[in-house]
């Protein structure tokens, strides 16, 4: 099943759902804001990613220039910031057989469907 970490008030994960839609397979929507992940699930995602979770930060909101930034933070605190304050967590994230890319550029959503390619930390 192919999974969408998604927020509907980001434009560039409104594009990845849109990709989805049209790629016409059949996928779960997980509005994480509202539905955040629990710690195990976002090392999950992690661990599909293939990256760290500091990796995953989106380092421009300002719960995080505010709270977090220029401090030593271990992966565990990292991860504790992102469940804590879920707007934190890079968008939009796309799921399928145990791998995940974030789908941005959304062109990569396509070729991650597509299986051209396997994951990715570029976004």
């Amino acid at each position: 099943m192919i999974k969408i970490y998604h927020n509907p008030r980001c434009r560039k994960s409104r594009e990845g759902l849109l990709e989805l839609t049209n790629s016409g397979k059949k996928f779960e929507v997980i509005e994480y804001l509202k539905n955040v992940p629990s710690k195990k699930e976002l090392k999950e995602v992690l661990s599909f990613l293939n990256i760290s979770p500091d990796e995953l930060v989106r380092k421009n909101e300002a719960v995080w220039k505010d709270n977090f930034k220029g401090k030593q933070l271990t992966d565990e605190e990292i991860v504790e910031a992102m469940i804590a304050n879920p707007k934190l967590i890079e968008r939009p994230i796309i799921i399928k057989d145990n791998k995940a890319i974030i789908g941005r550029p959304k062109e990569l959503i396509t070729k991650f469907l597509t299986k051209k390619i396997n994951h990715t930390s570029i976004y």
